[in-house]
C-alpha cells in the first residue's frame, strides 16, 4: 500500500521554514556581522529588562503583609507570566536568541544546509550579542535605583542558588544539566508550534511562547542566556565569583543544546526526513 510522504511527514513545512530562516541568519552572521550582533543584542536587552522585572514583581508580592504569611507564591506566578512575554518580544522584533538558534542550526546541519563551522560561528556571535545586550541593561541598572532593596535581594538570592549547583559537586551539576535540558526543550517546543504552519493567529503563537517561558521560570529551569544576564546584573552591583558563574553558564549551554538542538532539532529533522524514509522503504510497501 502506498503512502503519501506529505501525510507521513506533516512537519515538512516546519523544516522548510526553519531552513529559510537559517539561510537569512547565516547570511547576516557572515556578511553583515554588525547587524546580526545588533539583533542578538536586542534579545539580550529584552531578557535583561523582563528578567529584572520578574524579580521586582516577586519582591512586590512578597512585601504584602497578610498576617502570618505573604503573597510570595502568587508573586512567583505573576513574575513568571511577565517574563513569559520575553520570547514573544524577541520573536516579533526579529531579534536573535541563542537557545532557539540551537534548534535551527541543528536542523540545518542535519540537512547539510550549513556546516558545523558556520553553525558554531552563528551561535558564537549570537551568544556574544546576547551578552552585550544584557551587559547594557546591567550597566544601566548599576547607575539606577531600580534594583535597590527587595528586588536586588531577590536577584542576589537567585544567583547564590544558581552558583550552588556548582559548589554542590556532581549532584548539583547534574541537577543543573537536567534543568537546562528541560528549559530549552520547552523553548523550542514553543518555537516548533510557531514555525510549523498549523497555528495561524498571533494570539495562539504568543500564548505558546508565554506558557513555555512561564513553565521554565516558575520551575526554576536553567537558561544560559538568562543566567548570563542575571550574573552580569548582580556582578556589576555586588560582585560575583566569575569562575562559578562561568561553570554554571557552560553546563547550561550544554544542557540547552541537548534540549533544543538534539531533542527538538535533530529529532524532528530525522522524523521529517522523507528522502531517507523513501530510500529505505521496501518495494513491498507499494
Amino acid at each position: 500500500m502506498s503512502s503519501d510522504p506529505q501525510q507521513l511527514f506533516p512537519g515538512k513545512l516546519f523544516i522548510s521554514t526553519i531552513l529559510e530562516a537559517l539561510e537569512t541568519k547565516t547570511a547576516l552572521s557572515g556578511r553583515l556581522v554588525q547587524r546580526y550582533l545588533q539583533r542578538a543584542a536586542m534579545a539580550g536587552i529584552v531578557i535583561g529588562v523582563l528578567y529584572a522585572s520578574n524579580f521586582a514583581v516577586v519582591a512586590a508580592f512578597d512585601a504584602v503583609d497578610i498576617g502570618p504569611g505573604s503573597l510570595r507564591s502568587l508573586g512567583r506566578i505573576a513574575g513568571a507570566l511577565l517574563f513569559g512575554w520575553a520570547l514573544v518580544f524577541i520573536y516579533y522584533t526579529k531579534s536573535e536568541l541563542l537557545t532557539s538558534n540551537m534548534m535551527i542550526v541543528s536542523i540545518g546541519a542535519y540537512h547539510r544546509r550549513t556546516s558545523w563551522s558556520k553553525a558554531l560561528r552563528l551561535l558564537g556571535l549570537c551568544l556574544a550579542g546576547n551578552f552585550l545586550g544584557g551587559a547594557l541593561v546591567a550597566l544601566l541598572l548599576r547607575f539606577s535605583t531600580l534594583t535597590d532593596g527587595a528586588a536586588g535581594t531577590e536577584m542576589t538570592a537567585a544567583v547564590d542558588h544558581k552558583l550552588s549547583y556548582i559548589t554542590d559537586g556532581a549532584a548539583g551539576m547534574g541537577d543543573l544539566l537536567v534543568r537546562a535540558i528541560l528549559c530549552n526543550f520547552l523553548i523550542n517546543m514553543a518555537m516548533l508550534l510557531v514555525y510549523n504552519g498549523l497555528i495561524k493567529d498571533d494570539l495562539t503563537k504568543s500564548l505558546a511562547m508565554i506558557v513555555a517561558v512561564f513553565i521554565f521560570a516558575f520551575l526554576g529551569l536553567e537558561h544560559s542566556v538568562a543566567n548570563t544576564v542575571l550574573f552580569t546584573i548582580v556582578g556589576f552591583g555586588e560582585g560575583i565569583d566569575v569562575g562559578l558563574a562561568a561553570a554554571n553558564v557552560g553546563i547550561a549551554l550544554v544542557g540547552n543544546f541537548l534540549g533544543g538542538g538534539v531533542l527538538i532539532g535533530f529529532y524532528y529533522a530525522y522524523l521529517n526526513d522523507d528522502v531517507r524514509y523513501l530510500a529505505r522503504r521496501s518495494p513491498l510497501d507499494d
